[in-house]
């Protein structure tokens, strides 16, 4: 099973030993919601990115990681598309991107359909890409050439079962690199899909629950995505409890023409930012410097 512990030896201070003055918010990385809620997320959070197909989480995820890149990798382009942080925000040192079944070169080319390509080619040297495809379709009937450019040997057949659980692998790296970075992980729908007697949602929710508390320790900020239409109710309802705050992405229809539109449901730390406006849902909009929220729909 998955393990969230810190690794031994490991001198980086605890979230709780760190000054206060690194406790700022971490940006999400979207300009104007970044505004609206006085900076960005609380350090040590865990946010669920639930969406409609198209519906706009996967954009959210890639903006805010070429964004927050972006900023280490060339201010001026980042001040172009995005301005100034909030006084109350500092931007992580590390970006790091975990697909399950897509490398960099897969991403890098998504990422491009939804922000300009200067954006996309001044921010991906600074994130780092995590393939888990090895360990993801390792016990699957999908041939080994496919997620890693190899044939498949007799060897390689009698080492799969050997390999780190997708699981295992995953816990691994997020306590190596997540402390007090940003961490975008793509997606949770596709540990859904792979769930077998290997793996069940049992132990998909346990690893949420774990590492919501992990992330309390670690600072930073966690992403994770989720197409809603994989889950049942329940399972999404596991999925919000264990996250620190859940942002759900929807189509709405009005007359000839359908908007996306982002409702923050319970965000400790940032919806009482929200609800001093009496402001809970936004339509959203998509131009070269990714996705942004745009017309702010208030509570009637």
């Amino acid at each position: 099973m998955i393990s969230l512990r810190r690794p031994v030896g490991d001198a980086t201070p605890k979230r709780s030993e760190r000054m206060a003055g690194d406790m700022n918010d971490v940006p999400f990385g979207v300009p104007r919601l970044d505004a609206i809620v006085g900076g960005g997320a609380p350090p040590g959070t865990v946010v669920l990115l639930a969406g409609e197909a198209g519906a706009g989480a996967r954009e959210f995820l890639y903006t805010s990681a070429a964004m927050n890149a972006l900023a280490r990798s060339d201010a001026d382009l980042f001040d172009l598309h995005y301005g100034d942080l909030d006084a109350e925000a500092s931007v992580p040192p590390e970006v790091h991107y975990l697909s399950f079944t897509a490398d960099r070169d897969h991403i890098s080319r998504e990422m491009s359909y939804v922000m300009d390509d200067e954006i996309v080619d001044a921010a991906t040297p600074a994130i780092d890409f995590v393939d888990l495809s090895p360990e993801y379709f390792q016990l699957s009937p999908i041939p080994r050439d496919w997620y890693v450019g190899e044939a498949t040997s007799l060897q390689d057949l009698g080492q799969r079962r050997h390999r780190d659980d997708v699981l295992d692998a995953l816990g691994d790296y997020l306590s190596e690199h997540a402390e007090g970075n940003l961490v975008c992980i793509d997606s949770i729908s596709d540990l859904v899909g792979a769930m077998s007697d290997e793996m069940a949602w049992t132990d998909i929710a346990m690893v949420m629950k774990g590492l919501a508390k992990a992330a309390h320790e670690w600072g930073g900020l966690i992403l994770l995505l989720v197409n809603v239409d994989t889950l049942e109710p329940t399972e999404l309802g596991h999925l919000m409890d264990a996250a620190g705050g859940t942002l759900q992405f929807e189509w709405e229809s009005g007359g000839s023409k359908r908007s996306r539109t982002m409702v923050v449901r319970a965000f400790r730390g940032v919806l009482s930012r929200l609800e001093a406006e009496n402001i809970v849902r936004f339509e959203t909009e998509i131009h070269e410097g990714g996705l942004d929220v745009s017309d702010v729909r208030k509570i009637r």
